[in-house]
């Protein structure tokens, strides 16, 4: 009887609406059915986003239940089902249209007869409060870093910014060893006072995220120890590092742009500077131009994976009057860099023996990313945690910012790029530096998962061992 308990055990995963926050779903999902083939995994979100999905191979394969939403029905675009879809400003409304997904979950996980254990995005913590009085074990599923996502919750809960006393820099009230300065501060929360729909969401979020009975974080024991001891003391619970968790390769990124790779054949080793600021990020037209020419000034080497400039909408195409007159054909000329319009294989791009840095706007995702291949940043955050996240790796020793923010007052001049690129990517004594501090932590990260006895396999499999626990059922 025990056998047929165990194998009832089901977990409903529920990520955020946004497409960096999906794929960890998915590889969670995966590792699930590794440490426990017989459970029942099923992932939930709106129809489209069900619909544009790439599965993994589980056996058996995981489920997928859509929870129907109508954009239009918050006054978003029709479609609008991801913040991929949106421009910033318009962030708050999907995160607001986002709670009324509440009832259609309720109803389904009151369908489910049997132990259900629910993991959820930050960002549906609610779905705490539907575990609770369904009786079933909860937990928040964070996907970035534990030092990110407890200065981003920190900062919104008490705003010290804004306190009277606050300077340009100024302490986190229950993290006081966290000094920040202004421009660590997105656009959004430095309006913020207290009384505006951002604030009152994040908090709800922090309110929610404190009834939960585990914290999943995708990150590595052994470089985040002081992150963890923050979330656990910020939420009261026992917080689990399962990282480095990667999105695995899409069949779209195993026929990637064949021409993208044999370009970087062509270049020396760790001679290349790849830039993204993600799927969803860019820069404004100033910076840009300003970037370029920094580019152009360093004469290295790059692949740089274009946006339209902030503020425009990212599927009118890439216009070349956004660049400086004439530096695309110089470029060209020259063999120099390779302008990448749209989408890249940025793994495979990292995992390439001529990439040499990274300039990332400091998504958790692409830090990762970068640092298990071993290769060192350049920053320039933009938005939410990525500020924080800077900082982190800047303490680690593997990155150097460049720039902070996309505003007007966030200046970047092209003579810290090109400074920054000698002294990353050059024989420095920093740069070498630099690249040592990488490779400890990419060791760090493939430990983690090696085999069933890295801390980050060791800690999945204690997080279900209490789901089995509080469910009272055993596995084998």
């Amino acid at each position: 009887m025990a056998s047929e308990e165990a194998e009832s055990l089901h977990v409903v995963l529920f990520p955020f609406l946004a497409r960096g926050h999906i794929p960890a779903f998915l590889r969670l999902a995966a590792l699930l059915h590794e440490l426990r083939p017989g459970i029942t995994v099923t992932l939930v979100s709106t129809p489209r986003l069900l619909a544009a999905l790439s599965l993994p191979a589980t056996t058996p394969p995981i489920r997928l239940h859509a929870l129907p939403f109508a954009p239009a029905d918050h006054g978003l675009p029709p479609g609008a089902e991801s913040l991929a879809d949106l421009h910033v400003h318009q962030f708050i409304t999907l995160f607001q249209a986002s709670e009324s997904l509440r009832p259609a979950f309720e109803g389904f996980i009151s369908g489910i007869r049997s132990p259900v254990c629910i993991i959820a995005d930050a960002f549906f913590a609610w779905t705490a409060d539907v575990a609770r009085a369904r009786g079933a074990f909860h937990a928040v599923f964070l996907t970035g870093g534990a030092f990110g996502f407890s200065v981003f919750f920190s900062v919104w809960e008490h705003l010290p910014h804004t306190l009277a006393a606050a300077g340009d820099e100024f302490p986190l009230p229950d993290f006081p060893s966290v000094v920040l300065h202004r421009t660590q501060i997105p656009r959004y929360m430095l309006s913020a006072t207290g009384a505006d729909p951002w604030t009152a969401y994040f908090r709800r979020v922090i309110t929610f995220c404190r009834k939960t009975d585990a914290v999943l974080v995708n990150t590595v024991q052994e470089l985040e120890s002081s992150g963890l001891d923050m979330l656990r003391r910020n939420f009261g619970v026992q917080p689990w590092p399962i990282g480095p968790i990667l999105a695995a390769p899409t069949t779209s990124e195993l026929q990637d742009d064949a021409s993208i790779i044999r370009w970087l054949d062509a270049r020396p080793p760790r001679s290349v500077l790849y830039i993204s600021f993600g799927s969803q990020n860019s820069i404004n037209a100033d910076q840009m131009a300003e970037l370029a020419l920094g580019l152009e000034a360093s004469g290295r080497p790059f692949l740089w994976v274009l946006r339209p400039p902030l503020g425009l909408d990212a599927t009118d195409g890439f216009r070349p009057e956004w660049l400086p007159a004439g530096f695309e054909e110089r470029t060209a000329r020259a063999n120099r860099g390779l302008l990448v319009r749209g989408w890249a294989p940025q793994v495979r791009i990292l995992a390439h023996a001529s990439t040499g840095a990274f300039m990332s706007h400091c998504g958790w995702n692409s830090i990762l990313e970068s640092l298990c291949h071993g290769v060192p940043l350049i920053g320039w955050p933009l938005g939410a945690e990525q500020f924080f996240n800077a900082k982190l790796v800047v303490e680690w020793g593997v990155c150097v910012e460049v720039a902070r923010g996309n505003m007007d007052s966030s200046a970047v001049a092209r003579g810290a790029v090109a400074e920054a690129l000698r002294t990353v990517m050059g024989e420095t004594e920093k740069g070498d530096e630099m690249r040592r501090n990488a490779a400890v932590i990419s060791g760090a990260m493939a430990d983690a998962w090696e085999g069933r006895r890295g801390s980050s396999a060791a800690s999945l499999e204690g997080f279900l061992r209490c789901v089995e626990t509080s469910a009272s059922i055993s596995f084998p």
